[in-house]
C-alpha cells in the first residue's frame, strides 16, 4: 500500500521527486486525460489511455501534477527511434524512489507518437518515458507499457529526434521539460 500522498488535481501541489512508494490511484478510468508536454523545442500533447494502462496513466498524472518532470531533460534522442526522459538525474538511471508493474500491450501496437514507459526489465516502471520517434521505435516488442499518443506537435517531436547527440545519444544541447499540464474531462 502506498504511503504517498494524492497530489491536487488542480495541479497546485508543491514540486516533488522522491516518493515513498507508487502513486495512489487517483484516475477514473472511464474519464479522458490529456497532457501537454511543454519543452525548450515547443508543445507536444498527448492523449494518455487509462482504459488500457490504468495504473500507468495513473502514475503519469499524478508525478505530472507534483510537477516532478518540470525541468528534467530527454536525456536519451535517438532519431528513427525515440525520445526518451523522466530521470531526475538526467542520466537514465534515476526514478521517483519506486516500480511499479508493467500493463503491456498487444504485438504491434507501438505508432508514431506512441507514450510508452522505458524500464530496466519486467515490472521496472517508474517516471522515465519514452514517445516513439520513427520505424525502429514503432518495431518494438510490447515489452513496454503503452500508455498514451501524440495528438499534437510531431513537428516537435520530429525536432527534438534531430538534435544532435554525443556517443551515448545524449543531446549536445539540453532540451528540457518545461513543464507537463493534465487535462481531466
Amino acid at each position: 500500500m502506498s504511503s504517498t500522498p494524492a497530489p491536487a488535481a488542480d495541479g497546485s501541489s508543491e514540486r516533488q521527486t522522491k516518493f515513498s512508494g507508487p502513486m495512489p490511484m487517483t484516475i477514473d478510468p472511464e474519464k479522458s486525460y490529456q497532457a501537454t508536454i511543454s519543452t525548450s523545442a515547443g508543445d507536444m500533447v498527448a492523449f494518455l489511455h487509462p482504459s488500457k494502462a490504468p495504473k500507468t496513466v495513473n502514475n503519469f498524472v499524478n508525478l505530472a501534477r507534483y510537477h516532478y518532470y518540470d525541468g528534467l531533460v530527454f536525456h536519451r534522442v535517438i532519431n528513427g527511434f525515440m525520445i526518451q526522459g523522466g530521470c531526475p538525474e538526467g542520466s537514465g538511471r534515476g526514478g521517483p524512489g519506486y516500480r511499479f508493474e508493467d500493463e503491456l500491450p498487444q504485438p504491434r501496437q507501438y505508432e508514431i507518437g506512441s507514450l510508452a514507459m522505458a524500464n530496466a526489465g519486467p515490472n521496472t516502471n517508474g517516471s522515465q518515458f519514452f514517445i516513439v520517434s520513427g520505424p525502429s521505435g514503432v518495431g518494438l516488442p510490447p515489452q513496454y507499457s503503452l500508455f498514451g499518443k501524440l495528438i499534437a506537435g510531431l513537428d516537435v517531436l520530429d525536432a527534438i529526434q534531430k538534435t544532435p547527440t554525443n556517443r551515448q545519444d545524449r543531446p549536445d544541447t539540453d532540451v528540457v521539460i518545461n513543464s507537463i499540464t493534465i487535462e481531466e474531462s
